[in-house]
Parts: C-alpha cells; structure tokens; sequence
C-alpha cells in the first residue's frame, strides 16, 4: 500500500467526555452539563486573559487519558462510567467574554447555570480563576438551604482585592453574604494566601468549619466526611492547588501538604451517598505550568468520580441502555 505524502492533523476534543456540544440552553435535555467559564474578574490589566482561562479546553482535550472508552470498566467508579444506562451528558461549551464589557461574562454565566438547573441537570463547571463560583453561588438560590464544601489552600474571604469584589480571593466571602447558603466547610486549607487575621476572623464569626489539610492527614477524610451534615443539599468547589503539588502540579500557588485524588474522590463519593450533590466546580488550573497533563487529567478524574458516584445513587433517571 502507498501511502499518502500527508495525512490530515490529528483532531483534538473538542468536548468532555465525547459529550454532545450544545449550546441552545433553552431546550436543554441532560441530566449533566459540563460548562467552561475561562474568566474571573481580574485584579489588574494583564490578568483579564490569564493562562487559567485556557483550563477549560485543556481539561476537555485529555479526554481520552481521563477515559479510553466509555464501556470501558472503570475501577475508581466500579464499573462503565454511566453504569450502562443512557445518561444524557452534554457539554455547553464556554462562557464567552467581551472585551468591551469586562464584567458582562458573569451575568451570561449566572443566566447558563440557571438554565442548567431548570432543566433538571446538574452543572459540572471547569475554570478559569476561583472567582468563577460566584455567579454560580448565586443561581443557587432557588436550591438551598446549600451547604458549600471547598477544597482549597486558601480560605478565600477578602472583601475585595484593588476595590474588585468578585475575584479570586472573594468567592467564599460572597457566599457567606447570600440567604441560601448555609454551612461552608472549607477543607485543606495550609500556609498562606490572601487572608490576614481579619480575614479569619470574619470567617469564623461566620461559622465556616476551617479544616487545615494536616487534620484531614492526621484524622482521616473518613473523619472529615463525618462532620459535614447528613442529608444536606451540596455544592462543591475545588481549587487545584487544594490539593498536594504532587498531585495538581499545575497551580500558581503551589502548597506542599495538600489533599490526595484518593482523599478528594473519598469525599465525592461520601457527600453523594450523604445527601445530593447539586454540582462541582474545579478552578485555578494553569495549563502552562503543567506535567505530562497530570493537572488536567485529575480535574477529569475527579469530574468522572462525580459522574459515577451520582448514577449508581439514582440521582438521575437514565434507563438501562
């Protein structure tokens, strides 16, 4: 056989999972959604197209290590990722930006979770930056009382941050002021961040459960897991550099001491058996900074924790294939 001088580019993925790209939300037929939301509302004028904002992509185009097939046995999930039933997943693609608006992005990404959630499916988010949750946070409120879980290094409750009041080191500040949020748990937190001892204390007058990750090392996760309310309503959000470099290398705050996939897959599959997941964010991915994909493919890894766990617990009506 001749072969041809050249062949066509090897195609990458456009979307999660194989998923179906869909974007008219208004007749959105799924059980999970998975969006990109690329951009926060950055601080100063070179941070408006970080390398974070190319997370969301790059999570999708490691699909096949996150999954070589899905009927495939997966081991973290016992069994085919959607349990041979038709799960309708889908992927909406990414929450646009306009340059000529740079706050705009965060009214069309509340207005996409909304829909999400009205048509029944749960949103499944990758960022972009941790103030990405904010609008998210507040198309919840048709959900609570919510109790919020983060993985993180940092306890993010500034006030604001150059007078910006809805970036990065604000989203569990902001949550903390809306009716519907309930209990935070606030798990992995080490060394240091935005917080100064003002901010601590406003989270604890507050009531959030600070949870350093050495005492999830010493206690277990088991322990952790236990402490969150039985039967609750919750959203969880994660920041890559919650967990160990080790694991999420890709981060600009790298923390040595972090959480380990084993421990977040432990807690995602405990707060689905505990009660219902209403859905996930995983932010503050650098590509750039990057090791052989590991970063982006245990975001995935994660996100199909999530998926698997939520099937075999009947959240969703999906017949047997």
């Amino acid at each position: 056989m001749t072969l041809p001088l050249t062949v066509p580019p090897k195609p990458g993925h456009q979307t999660f999972l194989w998923s179906p790209l869909v974007t008219d939300l208004d007749t959105l037929d799924a059980h999970i959604a998975i969006i990109g939301m690329p951009y926060g509302n950055a601080y100063e004028p070179h941070a408006v197209s970080n390398d974070q904002t190319r997370a969301p992509d790059a999570v999708r185009s490691v699909t096949d290590r996150v999954c070589r097939s899905l009927e495939r046995y997966d081991f973290d999930v016992g069994g085919p990722i959607y349990a041979d039933r038709a799960l309708k997943v889908v992927d909406i693609g990414n929450v646009p930006f306009d340059i000529h608006d740079h706050r705009s992005h965060f009214g069309r990404a509340e207005a996409a979770v909304r829909k999400v959630l009205k048509a029944g499916a749960m949103p499944i988010t990758i960022g972009g930056d941790h103030g990405i949750p904010i609008p998210i946070f507040r198309a919840l409120d048709g959900e609570g009382p919510v109790t919020l879980i983060q993985v993180d290094a940092h306890i993010d409750w500034r006030e604001h941050v150059n007078e910006v009041h809805d970036g990065l080191s604000s989203p569990i500040r902001r949550a903390s002021e809306m009716a519907h949020i309930d209990q935070i748990f606030q798990i992995g937190i080490r060394a240091q961040g935005s917080a100064r001892s003002e901010e601590v204390a406003a989270a604890r007058a507050y009531g959030a459960n600070i949870i350093p990750a050495f005492e999830v090392h010493d206690a277990g996760i088991d322990a952790i897991i236990d402490r969150i309310p039985d039967g609750g309503r919750y959203y969880i959000t994660i920041d890559a550099d919650g967990l160990d470099p080790s694991v999420m290398p890709a981060v600009e705050g790298p923390a040595p001491g972090g959480l380990l996939f084993h421990q977040v897959r432990k807690l995602i599959h405990g707060l689905v058996r505990k009660g219902r997941v209403l859905g996930m964010d995983i932010v503050e991915i650098t590509p750039s900074a990057d090791v052989n994909n590991i970063t982006s493919i245990v975001a995935g890894r994660l996100i199909v924790n999530l998926i698997g766990a939520a099937v075999r617990a009947d959240y969703f009506d999906a017949p047997p294939l």
